[in-house]
């Protein structure tokens, strides 16, 4: 995974690293056009060109693979099939038993599935929605080999589904992995007080916290952009409005205490809050 920065007032949004990892003459991404894109993705498609220069940050792996597997099942939801393609591709290379399981609406929206057969052979199973074709998680994962390990990289209410099955089933925590990134959803606009400086920067309400203070000249933490990764947690001095969090990494106790957001996809609901920054 990297941060790419983009035009139109978003700052970077990270994607995932499809191609080859030994060919470090260049990077390869794939993007979904949104329908309700914040810009980023509209950019790429109508307006990115060859050629074009475009800084990106070092990759950041947030999603590893147990490579003392016995075998690995790969599981991947519309675009989140672009992680797990690299994943495949690794394991093809090391030669490893592996499989690709990959839903999506429609066959237009099976993207890389030619690339997926290339690596898998016929141990890749497309579950079109389109037609009735649906992934049963339990099916999936019943009766496997010890030392299997099982990866999905989806929307959130699927990954959340894949995870209560695999306990529900005795899956152990550690071979069950995911992956899941979250844009900033928009809201009201608020402000924010850094307290170390005494400044305050207003946060509009189609923009997140963090591009709010990278766009002031802050410079706080940040990794995956998505909040998954924890990096950019921040501890919350005061706060005179509701918190709305949509990241993936506090628990509940901390959401609930009121000391800690996620500024890369959380926010407040107006007001202001005052941060440790």
């Amino acid at each position: 995974m990297l941060s790419l920065p983009l035009p139109g007032g978003i700052r970077r949004n990270p994607y995932s690293l499809v191609g080859d990892p030994h060919d470090r003459r260049k990077w390869r991404i794939a993007v979904r056009r949104q329908e309700q894109s914040r810009g980023g993705s509209a950019w790429l498609h109508e307006s990115a060109r060859e050629g074009q220069p475009l800084k990106v940050s070092m990759p950041a792996n947030l999603f590893p693979m147990a490579r003392l597997a016995r075998h690995h099942i790969l599981i991947a939801g519309g675009i989140g099939v672009t992680p797990i393609v690299s994943h495949a591709r690794e394991l093809a290379r090391l030669g490893h038993s592996f499989e690709v399981h990959y839903a999506h609406r429609a066959p237009e929206f099976g993207v890389l599935v030619d690339e997926l057969r290339q690596l898998a052979g016929g141990d890749v199973y497309c579950y079109v929605a389109s037609r009735n074709e649906m992934l049963d998680f339990r099916q999936l994962l019943a009766e496997r080999p010890l030392g299997t390990h099982a990866y999905l990289c989806g929307p959130q209410g699927m990954v959340e589904n894949f995870h209560q099955v695999a306990r529900d089933m005795g899956w152990p925590d550690t071979h069950v992995h995911s992956e899941r990134f979250l844009a900033p959803p928009p809201g009201e606009a608020f402000a924010v007080k850094l307290a170390r400086s005494g400044r305050e920067v207003a946060v509009p309400g189609d923009q997140s916290m963090l591009e709010a203070l990278e766009a002031a000249g802050a410079e706080p933490p940040f990794l995956c952009r998505g909040g998954a990764c924890g990096q950019c947690e921040t501890e919350v001095i005061a706060c005179d409005s509701a918190f709305q969090h949509n990241d993936l990494f506090l628990s509940q106790p901390e959401r609930d205490s009121g000391r800690k957001i996620m500024p890369c996809v959380s926010r407040i609901a107006g007001g202001c809050i005052t941060i440790n920054l």
